[in-house]
């Protein structure tokens, strides 16, 4: 296939057929293989296949996993197994829960994707074929009517009344007639009418477009490569982190305050009081009426209980670094 210039638009229908190696009738099933297997799927970034054990893993790189992990380690330099298995099957059994909820959710979300998979009809062995906007390749020959999305940057080859929403891309709010012709390389984005870009849809009117460039190729996977950033923290994760960060702190004033064990000292008491307190008003508040009212939904019975192992492992944890502090450091 010959080296395909990057103003496509500027190139005549009749060139490009020559470039890009099609025929009207569309490419054959093998051709398509054959691409497919050249370019690469047509999506802006590779498909993330959930791995177990890499799922199972993340559950622990938590400020509070991290604490607990460091405890048993301790734990097991002052000769104290049975405090050390404690925390180990608290963080144990605190990954699984993560893990079981994350996965299922996963599983969810694959399922999800497949029952809304976009399609994109093409021309394959000169006959019109539904596939998905995955498998659509360079120098396919796509259907185009109302409501369709576009599954690559496009040629023209027909149109008829076709306009296309461009707002994703351009920010133009008002359809854009698409019809056949040649442009001027320098042409502007907007201003491209006998080209389609993926992510765009069809307001109207009917047609067909040769498929020249798709995935991260493409004008909007070229946009999406820039905007790459790091995803932002959600409310739950700073939520955790943040209580990860309070636990520490209070495990400190208990150092600094009190010998006695946590559920005899007195800012273990106000802790426990205040846990449980916080605890009994997350679990009825969505059942009275200001919980329906601000839309509360029940807490699922799996984060409970990972909120409790999570406040066991962090008494634990407390208890071992006092009795590092009063008994292992000298003054």
């Amino acid at each position: 296939m010959n080296q395909l210039p990057s103003a496509f638009w500027s190139v005549s229908i009749a060139e490009m057929l020559q470039k890009l190696q099609f025929a009207p009738q569309g490419l054959t099933n093998d051709q398509a293989r054959e691409r497919l297997a050249r370019y690469g799927s047509n999506l802006l970034k590779p498909k993330e296949r959930s791995d177990a054990l890499t799922l199972l893993l993340s559950q622990f790189k938590s400020p509070i996993i991290l604490i607990l992990l460091f405890a048993a380690a301790l734990s097991l330099f002052l000769h104290d197994p049975a405090d050390a298995l404690i925390i180990l099957t608290i963080v144990f059994m605190s990954g699984l829960l993560g893990f079981w909820q994350e996965r299922g959710a996963a599983h969810a979300v694959e399922k999800l994707l497949a029952m809304v998979q976009t399609k994109a009809v093409v021309l394959r062995d000169g006959s019109p074929q539904e596939i998905p906007a995955e498998e659509v390749v360079p120098g396919d020959v796509i259907i185009l009517s109302a409501g369709g999305s576009i599954s690559g940057d496009c040629l023209i080859l027909e149109s008829k009344d076709l306009f296309v929403n461009e707002a994703s891309l351009t920010g133009e709010t008002y359809p854009v007639e698409k019809t056949v012709g040649v442009l001027a390389p320098e042409t502007s984005l907007s201003q491209r009418n006998n080209a389609l870009f993926m992510g765009t849809h069809v307001v109207s009117g009917t047609g067909k477009a040769l498929v020249v460039r798709t995935g991260t190729e493409t004008e909007f996977g070229k946009v999406s490569e820039r905007l790459k950033l790091r995803p932002s923290e959600t409310d739950f994760q700073r939520g955790v982190r943040r209580f990860g960060y309070f636990l520490m702190k209070v495990t400190l004033v208990l150092v600094i305050r009190s010998r006695k064990p946590f559920f005899k000292s007195i800012p273990g008491m106000y802790l426990l009081i205040a846990t449980l307190l916080v605890a009994g008003i997350t679990v009825v508040f969505p059942f009275t009426p200001l919980g329906k009212l601000f839309g509360f939904s029940p807490l699922p019975i799996s984060f409970l209980l990972l909120m409790g192992l999570i406040v066991v492992g962090y008494i634990v944890a407390a208890e071992l670094v006092k009795r590092v502090f009063y008994e292992k450091v000298r003054f």
